[in-house]
């Protein structure tokens, strides 16, 4: 019996990477395990009996089991674990990238939901909520005491349902209140601007919606500037946690007209698996730079690294976060889903990103301006580097670097400030220069290493 499972790139923050894979029958199958092993597991259940009877308060026998449970995977590494019903619902509705809602980004400020926009033509948009406004209740209740994914779980529901916001708004005399009615929510994946002469993309994560949300973008913006005007693009992943794998190759064949965009390795070799793009290249063979940073992870990091050794782009910035790992998740019917690590990933040329990350083929970094640092407790010489190697018990990579893999995060609010940003507009002008830009063609180098690679 072929049994279907779900295989995952977890982010690196808020993660969540899924494909479709058919597993055979002795696919991973473990050794038998020994009556040592059997013994061990008698001794839990002791264990679990004597809690049970005799802990100083009646414990939650679920709780016990799924902590146990988490307990042995998060041992193996950080991004094995339990996932009860409820969190594996969760885990569909963010990979799918819709949900019934209102249709509003929102943060915390002063123990209030503020808006900081809602999304066109969702409940909240026709509602009249606006940027800037604070909630301060929903259905009744304070939203004081809540922290924000409590509040925005409140906001969630079935579609068709209502939910009552009382608003805070900077003007208004009095608290407005309004009834809206949950709708089907397509959270945006992709937004895009168009530079005077560049088109500038960035993905936020890779969803069900992401493939599409690039096509779209590219589209608008070659209808806003003209062929022989255009100077290319830029491709922004900075922050970008991960997501769908089918996601990640579909955004790289976007770019690319041949070759391998990435490939698993598990346990056994017969496990490889290669993915490799189709002719055809949506932006029509234009300059393409491609930005990352710490927060650049998982699906983030198989865009960068395919387009990065096929020779397509120029990588900038600083270095990925180093998340290389594929977690398959199994589905536990009622009782939820195990997500557990199968298999690496490589970029085209045979290169791990566990542990390592991308390398930018042109280093700029970002400063953490001082005011943010000392809101953080942060020395002047300090900075708040992201990376997969300080994980602890993550998984050593062949390749890891003793430096480790990650950097900082940050970008800043205001694309004046972005130096990372003005740099790549610079070098697709032409009012800057570095030997990195354009990528130099070497259609030997990435085939050659891939023989290497598979030879291993």
């Amino acid at each position: 019996m072929i049994r279907k499972l779900s295989i995952l790139f977890a982010g690196a923050l808020l993660g969540a990477t899924a494909m479709t894979a058919f597993v055979g029958p002795h696919s991973g199958v473990a050794n038998a395990a020994g009556s040592d092993t059997y013994r061990q597991l008698a001794i839990f259940g002791d264990v679990f009996e004597r809690v049970r009877a005799q802990y100083v308060d009646v414990p939650d026998d679920q709780k016990l089991i799924e902590t146990a449970i988490n307990g042995m995977l998060t041992s193996l590494d950080p991004h094995s674990s339990y996932m009860n019903a409820k969190e594996a619902a969760d885990m569909r509705t963010e990979t799918r990238g819709e949900f019934g809602g209102l249709g509003i980004e929102v943060t915390m400020e002063n123990e209030l939901v503020k808006v900081i926009s809602p999304f066109e033509g969702t409940p909240a948009d026709k509602a009249g909520v606006l940027a800037g406004d604070l909630i301060a209740e929903i259905n009744g209740e304070q939203v004081r005491g809540l922290n924000l994914a409590q509040a925005v779980e409140k906001m969630k529901g079935e579609i068709g349902t209502k939910v009552e916001l009382t608003i805070v708004r900077e003007g208004a005399a009095q608290p407005v209140r309004l009834t809206l009615e949950r709708a089907e929510i397509k959270v945006p994946s992709v937004r895009h601007t168009v530079e005077n002469d560049v088109g500038y993309i960035k993905l936020l994560r890779f969803n069900e919606q992401t493939t599409t949300g690039l096509e779209e973008s590219i589209k608008d913006i070659k209808a806003k500037i003209p062929a022989d005007k255009l100077k290319g693009y830029v491709l922004d992943l900075r922050r970008n946690p991960g997501g769908l794998l089918d996601e990640a190759v579909s955004v790289s064949d976007a770019f690319l007209n041949s070759g391998e965009i990435v490939s698993t390795r598990g346990r056994n070799a017969e496990e490889t698996r290669r993915y490799n793009a189709r002719p055809g290249d949506d932006i029509d063979g234009k300059p393409l730079i491609v930005l990352v940073n710490g927060g650049s992870a998982s699906a983030s990091e198989i865009v960068a690294g395919a387009l990065q050794d096929q020779r397509r782009a120029t990588v900038l910035g600083t270095r990925s976060f180093g998340k290389g790992s594929v977690q398959t998740i199994i589905p536990l019917g009622a009782n939820g889903a195990l997500r557990l690590t199968t298999a690496l990933y490589y970029t085209p040329s045979g290169s791990s990103i566990q542990g390592r990350g991308i390398r930018p083929d042109i280093v700029v970094e970002q400063p953490l301006p001082e005011e943010i640092k000392a809101q953080m407790g942060l020395g002047a010489d300090e900075d708040l580097k992201m990376g997969e190697s300080s994980l602890r018990g993550h998984i050593q990579g062949k390749e890891e670097d003793k430096e480790g893999s990650g950097s900082l995060d940050y970008v800043p609010p205001d694309a004046k400030d972005d130096i990372q940003l003005q740099t790549a507009l610079e070098l697709l002008r032409g009012s800057k220069t570095d030997p990195a830009f354009p990528p130099k063609q070497d259609s030997a180098a990435v085939p050659k290493q891939n023989a290497a690679a598979v030879a291993n």
